[in-house]
This record gives C-alpha cells, sequence and structure tokens, in this order.
C-alpha cells in the first residue's frame, strides 16, 4: 500500500515587480496562514536578496514573523543561501528561529542564486563547496563546547579571546531541536549531487516547482541509491515534490486562471523560464530526455508543468505525475501571485479538502511497484 500523501505549501514567492511591496508581503503571509489553517503540514519559505520579483529577503525573519499565527505547521527555509552567511551567524538566527517557532522547523539549505552572489560580490567562489562547509561549521557550534575552534577553507569560528562561560559571553545558543532541525536540500538538476548525498547523509530534500517529470524522476531515484547506499530504508517520504497547481470547482474557470500566458502562473513560468535561460538551464524544465526545444516556451511551460482542474482532475493528474516519477512523501503546494483572491484562496480550500483525499483514497486501492520505480 502507498503511504499516504502529505501535502505542504511553498512559495518563493514571485509577484508582478510593481506591485506595492506591503502588499504582496501581507498577500504572502495571509497564505501561509491559510495554508496553516487547512492542515497543510510543512510552508516552506523562498529568500532572495536581489530580486524585485522574489520578495522575501529573509526567509527566517518571514517565518519569525509568522510564529505566532500558525500554530500547527512546520516551517521550511526554502532556501537558505548558506554561501550568503557566515556560519556563525546563519547557527545563531536559525537556532532563535527554533525556539521562536517551538521546534517546528526544517532547516533547507543551498548555495543561493547568481545574482545575490553578485550583490555581494561572490560570483568567484565555489559556493557548493562554501554551502557545504557553511552546514559542517553550523553543526559543529551546534555540538561542540565553546570555545570554538573551527578553521576551513572559506570560514573560521572562534570564540577563544571572549569568551566568558559565568556571563555566557563566546558560547551559541543551540536549537530547540537536537542536536540540530531536520535538514533538507533543494535540486533542480537530473544529475547533481545533492539529493545522494540528502539520502545517504539521512536529510530530506525537494524537487523545484519549475522542473520537469524527468528530472523528478532522476532526483528521487538518486536519493533512494543515497539512503541504499548509508544502508538506510529505501523509503521515499522524505523527498518533497513541489508543483504549481491550481484547482476550481469548474474546468472552464481552472483553465482560464492557470493557462493564461497573462495570469499568475503565466508571469511565473516567464520569470523562470527566463532566469533559467541566463543560466543556460532550460534542460531542467524537460519532461523527458531529448525533449524538443519548442517545448520550452512559456505557453509550453504552463501547459506542461501547471496541474490545473477540478478536484477530481487534479487528483488524477497528480496520481498519473506520482506513478511516473515515482513514490515521493510530500507535494508541496506552490503559492503563486494571488491575481484573483477568492479563486486563488478557493483552490488551497479545494486542495486540501477534496482533492489530497481523493489521492488518497485512490492509492490505498492501488499496490505500488518498488519505491524506485518511475517510468520517464
Amino acid at each position: 500500500m502507498h503511504n499516504p500523501l502529505k501535502l505542504g505549501f511553498f512559495i518563493q514567492p514571485v509577484h508582478p515587480p510593481l506591485r506595492p511591496y506591503a502588499d504582496v508581503l501581507r498577500e504572502d503571509r495571509e497564505a501561509v496562514v491559510l495554508a496553516d489553517r487547512l492542515g497543510y503540514r510543512e510552508a516552506f519559505i523562498g529568500e532572495h536578496l536581489v530580486d524585485s520579483a522574489e520578495t522575501i529577503t529573509s526567509s527566517l525573519a518571514f517565518i519569525a514573523h509568522l510564529a505566532d499565527a500558525c500554530p500547527s505547521i512546520t516551517f521550511g527555509t526554502g532556501v537558505l543561501p548558506l554561501a550568503n552567511y557566515h556560519p556563525a551567524m546563519a547557527a545563531a538566527q536559525v537556532a532563535m528561529v527554533d525556539h521562536l517557532v517551538h521546534g517546528r522547523l526544517v532547516l533547507g539549505v543551498g548555495p543561493g542564486v547568481r545574482g545575490d552572489a553578485e550583490a555581494i560580490g561572490d560570483l568567484g567562489s565555489d559556493r557548493n563547496r562554501k554551502t557545504q562547509e557553511a552546514l559542517d561549521h553550523m553543526c559543529r557550534i551546534w555540538s561542540e563546547e565553546s570555545p570554538y575552534r573551527i578553521a576551513g577553507e572559506f570560514y573560521q569560528t572562534t570564540t577563544e579571546r571572549s569568551l566568558d562561560r559565568q556571563i555566557g559571553l563566546g558560547v551559541a545558543i543551540r536549537p530547540l531541536q537536537r542536536p540540530h532541525p531536520p535538514i533538507a536540500i533543494t535540486s533542480i538538476r537530473p544529475d547533481g549531487q545533492g539529493p545522494h548525498v540528502a539520502g545517504a547523509r539521512g536529510w530530506t530534500g525537494i524537487s523545484a516547482t519549475y522542473v520537469g517529470a524527468y528530472v523528478v524522476c532522476a532526483q528521487i531515484q538518486s536519493y533512494l541509491e543515497g539512503r541504499r547506499s548509508a544502508g538506510l530504508s529505501v523509503d521515499p517520504s522524505g523527498w518533497r515534490v513541489a508543483r504549481s497547481v491550481f484547482v476550481a470547482d469548474d474546468e472552464i474557470t481552472a483553465r482560464r486562471y492557470a493557462y493564461g500566458e497573462d495570469g499568475a502562473h503565466g508571469f511565473y513560468f516567464h520569470v523562470m523560464r527566463t532566469k533559467l535561460a541566463k543560466a543556460n538551464a532550460l534542460d531542467v524544465m524537460r519532461d523527458f530526455s531529448n525533449q524538443p526545444d519548442s517545448d520550452f516556451t512559456t505557453r509550453r511551460c504552463i501547459e506542461r508543468l501547471v496541474i490545473a482542474g477540478t478536484p477530481e482532475s487534479v487528483a488524477d493528474q497528480i496520481l498519473e505525475f506520482r506513478e511516473k516519477v515515482g513514490a515521493f512523501g510530500t507535494l508541496l503546494y506552490t503559492g503563486h501571485d494571488w491575481a484573483d483572491p477568492a479563486l486563488a484562496r478557493r483552490s488551497m480550500e479545494l486542495m486540501a479538502n477534496e482533492v489530497l483525499p481523493r489521492i488518497n483514497r485512490a492509492a490505498q486501492e492501488t499496490t505500488p511497484n518498488e519505491y524506485i520505480g518511475g517510468s520517464v
């Protein structure tokens, strides 16, 4: 029997840059509060420093702002770009937020985006190696006794000169969750090492919203192979897949809202397609190998990568997608700009109250293939 699919929420977020900043922050907050009220299990929050479309500049600050308004949901940084931070700073901020949300925090990490790297004068470094070193340093700060003597290729952390244990000086705050919050990585490439490393270390991971089925399948298999290599159970429940989903009470409304190039999903995929093209990474949107270039227009990306329809139709599409790429544990419903707030809220409600129960009822009636399945 399939493990029940869990439902989470994810926002990068992406809004038209001309919208007032206070309005989009208020809307993003309202979306996460609604997700909490509807029973979504997790809410991952993106972060960008210099991007007037992706407007949350600190995922940890935004999560702290939501702590009292969301009593149930588990928050995630999606991702905290560790290459932008000194590990002592990141460790301190993560520890504080973990306490503020009473241990309901997943530490999603990654190297961050090229634009932010340029802004802080860091285009020349190996940001993947830098991220790994920062994470290792953070884990040591949380587990070792002061004074810290941690030196690496990119960072040094010490409190030897300032240490005064009697008054707490030079002693780092530790997270509420011990030894640290669960760690998750995000992935966009089919051949990246991140999913395998996550599996082997007992971490979890996320397939990005805009990657195609071919890529998701490869990432899930790599994650499971990593778990197998470390002697862990070949269990896909730790893998999350973010998807653009829109649910309406009727098919005409769903298709009109979700598939218009001038709508919220059209704007999102125009932005992501443009960014990926600049990075020579459009191929991560592939649904199958050797996919023709004609499938990478904004219109075709919307048609291929947005799941839209009535509750019954959307449930069927998600079941078909899950059968194609292989089992995974959590579907992260991607929040987009609320071009029509009433329809956007209704979609989230239908997803939680009608689509997810349909999926899990149908999954209970089928016998799964091996976890490492997937037919892309």
